[in-house]
């Protein structure tokens, strides 16, 4: 017979091998262990008590801010405060941060660890090839003479070549199990990729805010300390003028340095905000100008969404991702399950083998086998069973950690509903004791100026206008940090973002291997 022919032959017995392992793939598909089931919503229809959640007036000078029942957050929801410095930074965060192509490439890792798993519902097939020189002794030479090329030499070569296959036939479902665990734990890395980019993107926002908020009290120590200037100059022209005391000079002084003191502070604060912004964008703190933010650059959205209860387990990524490791564990219980019964394995190898490589492919040194192998456990001192009670034990952790993330999140939530609430009544009250300070203080000084009052009362009421100042420009920004951190608490609308849907096989980035 010609190598076509041998080859044809080799080919014929190949695809009767793999029909062999096919037909053998249907006994597959009995799943041992648990089938998964998605929690239920918590039977909760709000998320504070007794009454539900409004925010109240913000007073006629203060925008007033509702709530939108049932809406849902917007992909792009620090947009909602119209300030352009911002969506850029945001934005560039969101390309250069480390973190979050870290948390890109773990997802890729775990989606490569799926298509592994999945490897072992098919054949596998392998190409084995060997040369060898053996020896053997001369009685066993003779004997083999006529076998063999070559004569009565002791010393000969053999060749052999052919494919190898084996599979492991699925009967109860550990491979099908073990995929689900995969597919469960990829799950997990997306919903960690999506907390990664709210982290990141409300973090962003925050340090803005924090950098706004400081140079708004910034700027008005510094009109305070102008005042005290201008006190402390008003005082000495009076005690020249032999109308007050030098007494009241060392006061005037004092008030003034006790007043810059607050400043340092405050400027090492700003310093650790814009560097700490820096680092978000992926850029060190000396080779990256931060914007200098301005709370009038900031607009105060006025309709916030208010997700259902119901719909808040489907749209944070900490519940979700607490959620895909209960699913992540449950497959596992199955897994353990499978490993208590009996494995099935097939195999097989077809190829040649000669003593010559002009005879490698003749109809004569062909040759097959076919092998089915069982195996079942027997006695194991336990460990199987100690194995499927510790995934057992593993669940019900897993759900208890669910619960717990479930409830953190409607905590939170409520904390913020409560803070806007409140914030709406503070920056009313802040923004009246601010009015009322300013009044008291100009006519304090036009009554000191005219020596109808003491240096006391005019300190006095400066102190409490600088109070009133700082507790506003405070109250102001703590309103806009609130209102963004209700946007996070309703999940940041990461389901509509591009780089957490659809993020990118393999990130790019400068270095690496």
């Amino acid at each position: 017979m010609g190598e076509s022919a041998t080859q044809h032959r080799l080919a014929s017995l190949g695809r009767r091998l793999a029909a062999a392992l096919a037909a053998m793939a249907v006994l597959s598909g009995c799943e041992v262990g648990p089938d998964f089931l998605r929690p239920s919503p918590p039977a909760v229809e709000s998320y504070v008590s007794p009454q539900k959640p409004e925010l109240g007036s913000a007073g006629a000078n203060e925008i007033a801010q509702r709530l939108k029942v049932g809406d849902a957050v917007i992909e792009g929801w620090w947009t909602l405060f119209h300030a352009p410095a911002l969506d850029q930074v945001v934005q560039r965060a969101i390309a250069d941060n480390r973190t979050l192509t870290a948390a890109k490439f773990t997802l890729a890792q775990a989606q490569q660890a799926v298509i592994q798993a999945r490897g072992g519902l098919y054949p596998q097939i392998d190409l084995n090839a060997s040369a060898e020189r053996q020896r053997t002794s001369a009685s066993r030479a003779s004997q083999s003479t006529s076998s063999r090329a070559g004569g009565g030499s002791d010393i000969f070569n053999l060749f052999s070549v052919g494919p190898t296959v084996s599979y492991a036939v699925d009967v109860f479902g550990q491979t099908a199990r073990r995929i689900e665990q995969q597919e469960a734990l990829a799950e997990n890395q997306r919903y960690q990729l999506a907390a990664a980019y709210l982290t990141l993107t409300g973090n962003s926002v925050a340090q803005a805010i924090t950098i706004a908020s400081l140079r708004a009290q910034i700027g008005a120590i510094e009109e305070i300390v102008a005042d005290d200037e201008r006190n402390a100059d008003l005082v000495r022209q009076q005690v020249a003028a032999g109308k007050a005391a030098q007494v009241d000079v060392l006061a005037a002084e004092s008030q003034l340095a006790n007043d810059r003191t607050q400043l340092p502070p405050l400027m090492q604060q700003l310093s650790a905000a814009r560097h700490a912004l820096s680092i978000l964008v992926g850029q060190f703190p000396g080779q990256w100008s931060v914007p200098d933010f301005d709370l009038s650059g900031f607009a105060l959205p006025a309709d916030l969404p208010l997700t259902l209860p119901s719909e808040l387990v489907h749209r944070r990524p900490d519940i979700l991702a607490a959620e895909s490791t209960l699913h992540a564990n449950s497959a596992a219980i199955g897994v353990a399950t499978a490993q208590m019964y009996p494995s099935l394995t097939l195999s097989g190898s077809v190829g040649t083998e000669s003593l010559k490589t002009d005879t490698l492919f003749e109809h004569s040194t062909m040759f097959w086998s076919l092998a089915l192998g069982i195996a079942a456990p027997i006695f194991h001192g336990g460990a199987l069973e100690a194995q499927r009670e510790g995934a057992v034990d593993a669940f019900q952790a897993s759900f208890a950690t669910y619960q717990q993330t479930v409830l953190q999140a409607f905590a939170q939530v409520s904390d913020t509903l409560r803070a806007l609430e409140h914030d709406a009544q503070l920056i009313d009250d802040e923004r009246n004791a601010l009015d009322a300070s300013e009044s008291s203080l100009r006519l304090q000084q036009l009554s000191y100026a005219a020596g109808k009052t003491n240096l006391l009362q005019l300190l006095d009421a400066e102190r409490v206008y600088q109070q009133a100042r700082l507790g506003y420009e405070r109250a102001e920004a703590q309103r806009y940090q609130d209102t963004a951190q209700l946007f996070l608490a309703m999940g940041g609308g990461w389901w509509d973002a591009a780089d957490v849907v659809s993020p990118p096989p393999n990130p790019a980035v400068s270095t690496g291997p």
